[in-house]
């Protein structure tokens, strides 16, 4: 039920920046002629026909890299193709059909996904005879654009939407059943030998993963199905992972994206840290991922019983948590040992939890009245001689709870007011301890003219 992703891909200098900041209604993603300026997932939420959908930038499929980042480009193209709903698929309708749009297309074909096959640049209608050539490149339906002629942006948009899954599969809508319980995947992560397949065992009770105290033993990342209270839970297990210059080989270098990939994978996350080691540049670099992907997750200390022996208390470990990951202050802290079963069934009530608060809606009258009430306690300040101001808030999503704010001129608010908003958000709404997704969004946003 969260917000639906549209990928927009193709090969490097076809115009998908262009493309991206012409939906978008303004200067997003950077635009030059130079292959290869897209490097990051840039994301913009939009709304079109009562429908909210983030499309997605992505580098250029088979770009070399200037700086040697063709695999950072690569796995970010990887991610945005996993986390999408449909993906556009854009080449040049002035140089024509080459050998990596042709690349491109067979990798695209072995995604189970709709598509639709923008041919870009197609500033008149005289291009329109050169059509046929493209019609089998891809089994989707064929739409001709172009930016700077501002040639079919709305038929664009329209067909974006026809390709997205309906309302009631990924939003809520009035009426939606947010009671059910399905099967919560748990995602296991931590640096090497910090007890995650004896935790493992632990939920399973059985011998399901191999223990051993060789830092590394799990390479891959493994599904264990378990059961607590009549409820089915999928925990995955994933390979201890290291700082990116100690990786030694290609084994080492995909456990780290396929932990990567488990946190995306996950609905609540569990962040294991050794009680008798400090924080490591690992540590953060998880935290930074979980934190990216708007993954609810809980700090899990592990081998307590040894950290009691070093009489650390569970006050110091939960200020030095908080001392660590500052921007995470709302993520609960659990302390176990996995070893002697102690804590685990508290554990997984928690995980429940938080996967449930990931699921509230609140009901659009309430969520402004406290909107109203944290404007009115902390008015935005003003900003470029202007006043900030707030018309009003909606929830569009859950997993993660996403809230559109529409107001007069987003720019305005400045970024410490935000924090404060959000914070305010947090404690008066039923998101205590789960990210919240925040849009501030201009208020007529469709009539908003492309900025060149």
């Amino acid at each position: 039920m969260s917000v639906p992703k549209i990928a927009i891909v193709g090969r490097p200098n076809v115009g998908k920046s262009s493309i991206f900041n012409w939906l978008s209604g303004r200067m997003v993603s950077v635009v030059d002629p130079t292959a290869g300026v897209t490097r990051d997932r840039v994301m913009q939420l939009l709304f079109h026909n009562d429908r909210y959908f983030e499309v997605i930038d992505t580098g250029g499929i088979g770009i070399v890299d200037s700086d040697d980042l063709s695999e950072d480009v690569e796995y970010q193209i990887r991610v945005a193709l996993e986390e999408a709903v449909a993906i556009v698929f854009v080449v040049d309708g002035i140089q024509g059909i080459t050998p990596l749009d042709q690349e491109v297309a067979e990798q695209l074909r072995r995604i189970d996904r709709p598509k639709l096959l923008v041919v870009n640049k197609c500033e008149s209608t005289r291009t329109d005879m050169e059509m046929p050539q493209f019609f089998g490149l891809a089994d989707a339906e064929v739409l001709q654009t172009s930016v700077k002629a501002n040639r079919n942006r709305m038929e664009l948009l329209d067909a974006i939407v026809k390709l997205m899954p309906d309302a009631s599969e990924t939003e809520f809508s009035e009426g939606t059943d947010l009671s059910a319980d399905p099967v919560m995947k748990l995602a296991i992560v931590g640096r090497r030998n910090v007890g995650k397949s004896t935790f493992i065992n632990s939920l399973a009770q059985t011998d399901r993963m191999i223990v051993s105290e060789i830092a590394g033993t799990t390479r891959d990342s493994v599904d264990v199905r378990f059961e607590l209270d009549e409820k089915a839970f999928i925990a995955i297990d994933t390979p201890g992972v290291r700082k990116k210059k100690s990786l030694a080989n290609d084994i080492e270098f995909y456990g780290l994206v396929r932990a990567q990939k488990s946190i995306r994978r996950a609905d609540v996350v569990m962040v294991l840290f050794d009680a008798t080691k400090t924080i490591s540049k690992v540590d953060k670099q998880l935290v930074e991922e979980i934190e990216k992907n708007y993954k609810p997750c809980i700090f899990v200390v592990n081998k307590w019983d040894l950290g009691l022996e070093q009489k650390m208390t569970s006050e110091k470990w939960g200020e030095y948590l908080i001392k660590s990951f500052a921007s995470m202050r709302h993520v609960p802290i659990a302390f176990i040992t996995a070893k002697d079963d102690k804590n685990i069934r508290k554990l997984i009530n928690l995980a429940q939890s938080i996967y449930k608060q990931g699921q509230e809606r609140v009901s659009t009258g309430l969520l402004n009245r406290i909107v109203e009430q944290a404007v009115e306690r902390n008015p935005p300040p003003m900003r470029r001689n202007k006043r900030p101001k707030v018309y009003y808030a909606t929830q569009v999503s859950t997993l993660p709870p996403t809230i559109v704010v529409k107001c007069n001129q987003p720019i305005l608010f400045d970024p410490a007011w935000k924090r404060y908003f959000l914070g305010y958000l947090r404690e008066e709404l039923p998101f205590q301890e789960v990210p919240i997704k925040l849009y501030f969004r201009p208020k007529n946003e469709e009539s908003n003219p492309f900025v060149n």
